[in-house]
């Protein structure tokens, strides 16, 4: 219809009300693009396929700060988001109308990612891309997701695992008040949070421990108790002996001393209390990934240094961190022949496949014995009754009959 500035600018106005019932005004100079667009609407409309054009020029940032914040994240998860948007995303796309968004942009940030960084770390960055940019398209602000058809950097395998002797030199190496920690992160594939946030749960007589919290260290904000990775994480570990001595002689010269912590394992029942962690800085405070981070450092030159004085050829990887005895724990039970659901259940993933997708090329293939396994099984059973045959019959490539092979 002819708007009230008829004759003066954009002419003409489509009028229409969006899927949520609100009116929308279109302008436009000619009558056919009205037309063309009062039926593109239209259709829209009844498909339940409409996209409304001024959501779509608000930028990247508004919309990536509206999902980041109304998502339900782990305070750890919650951190990374924030600072792969705020160091990686907002530099490139944050001031651009996210409807302007193309694919081939993304691939290009892509490109340059893959310049910076590893595939891993791009695979996460994209992720974080890639869940913005969906819920864009189920907000009805974008009709195809830019990040579709986008190719990645192949991933290489990140495992760093050490030599037993590299990690036989680590613990000797390690200071005292963290010889126990790293011996038992070797012997129980603990993740470095569930280590720091140990405070009961061991029997010293079944030699088992119980992990049922860890000890978060947020980017901002105070540490505290929280609740473990994922439901499977909640599990018991049978422990080797020495390790077990290690804790023992560990609580012995140095024993747990009451931390004033907020408890949030049970999100239900927040509450500070008194916790007694088995393992904690030369304060007696919480340990801390920065603190972590140097002990690390001086602890692996050290265990090198100790291994050139021995005129060893193995080193301890310069790459290596805590969680990589994480990934040598795993081996130890995969080189004795321990089973996917075995290894699973032991560093607590969720699903068997996580578990065999990182550590699958560790894992031997020996023989292959799917035959012999087939022939144990069927080939006791007794044969058509008649004489055997003398010859084998298969059908012909060139006809409907049989020819013989002697």
């Amino acid at each position: 219809m002819p708007s009230s500035e008829h004759g003066q600018g954009k002419r003409w106005q489509v009028r229409y009300r969006d899927a949520d019932g609100q009116q929308r005004k279109e302008n436009f100079e000619k009558k056919a693009a009205a037309d063309a667009r009062s039926a593109e609407v239209e259709t829209d409309l009844n498909r339940g396929q409409h996209i409304d054009r001024a959501a779509g020029r608000e930028t990247f940032r508004t919309r990536a700060e509206d999902w980041r914040t109304s998502a339900i994240h782990r305070e750890r998860t919650g951190g990374r988001v924030e600072r792969t948007l705020r160091l990686h995303l907002y530099p490139t796309f944050g001031s651009r109308g996210i409807a302007s968004i193309k694919r081939s942009e993304v691939q290009t940030w892509v490109k340059s990612q893959a310049a910076r960084y590893e595939p891993s770390t791009v695979g996460s960055h994209f992720e974080v891309l890639g869940t913005v940019m969906r819920m864009a398209v189920m907000d009805g602000v974008i009709r195809v997701n830019p990040c579709e058809g986008v190719k990645l950097p192949e991933k290489r395998s990140k495992l760093v695992i050490p030599h037993p002797l590299a990690v036989q030199a680590l613990i000797k190496a390690a200071p005292a008040r963290y010889r126990a920690l790293v011996r038992l992160a070797a012997s129980s594939g603990l993740r470095q949070g569930e280590l720091f946030g140990l405070e009961d749960g061991l029997d010293f007589l079944r030699r088992q421990l119980e992990v049922s919290q860890q000890l978060i260290t947020p980017d901002k904000g105070v540490q505290h108790l929280g609740p473990l990775k994922t439901p499977e994480s909640y599990r018991e570990l049978p422990l080797a002996p020495s390790a077990v001595l290690a804790v023992s002689l560990h609580m012995a010269e140095f024993p747990p001393v009451p931390i004033q912590l907020e408890d949030r394992t049970d999100p239900l029942n927040v509450k500070t209390r008194a916790v007694r962690l088995i393992f904690a800085d030369d304060n007696g405070r919480p340990i801390r990934r920065s603190t972590w981070s140097r002990v690390w450092k001086t602890m692996r030159d050290n265990a090198n240094a100790a291994l050139a004085e021995a005129k060893s050829d193995v080193r301890v990887p310069a790459k290596l961190t805590l969680h990589g005895l994480r990934d040598f724990y795993a081996s130890c039970l995969i080189e004795k022949n321990a089973s996917v659901k075995v290894v699973q259940v032991r560093l607590g993933h969720s699903k068997p496949s996580i578990t065999l997708d990182k550590y699958t090329g560790l894992w031997p293939t020996g023989e292959d014995t799917t035959a012999d396994a087939i022939e144990s099984v069927l080939g006791g059973l007794p044969q058509a009754s008649g004489p055997e045959p003398s010859a084998l019959v298969v059908p012909s490539q060139h006809d409907t009959g049989t020819r013989t092979l002697a």
